[in-house]
């Protein structure tokens, strides 16, 4: 095996992006252990294998990851977003929507927003009152 250096883990983590847009997610995930082995500190590694777990179906390996990046960045809001999927689609509804709802407040992109769905607890009567 070659030995390891700043420039294979570059492009071990491009081709890792490669691979997760070509939808192999399993690959993806083998490309960045050994980039995570070689730098445990580097989020960006980190939550590009939490998105290869997630579409691997493989979710609490990607809801550990997105947490460890949450730990190291909490105001990351795809963060928040991706690990609020997560919960949705591992049928932990109250847990998602808190981080639907920290993503919006971070970034009010629409699709946060969207999947906060601020207007509905209020509507219930169940938000905030003036």
């Amino acid at each position: 095996m070659p030995e390891r250096n700043p420039e294979t883990d570059v492009i071990d983590f491009r081709a890792a992006e490669h691979l997760l847009d070509a939808r192999d997610p399993r690959g993806a995930v083998k490309l960045l252990d050994s980039v995570i082995a070689a730098h445990p500190e580097n989020t960006a590694a980190r939550l590009l294998r939490a998105r290869a777990f997630f579409a691997a179906a493989q979710l609490r390996p990607a809801e550990l990851e997105f947490e460890l990046v949450l730990e190291r960045e909490p105001d990351n809001a795809f963060a928040h977003f991706a690990l609020a999927r997560t919960f949705e689609r591992s049928g932990n509804p109250e847990r998602a929507t808190r981080h639907f709802r920290l993503a919006a407040a971070l970034d009010p992109k629409p699709e946060y927003l969207r999947a906060a769905k601020f207007d509905e607890r209020d509507q219930r009567g169940d938000g905030p009152h003036p």
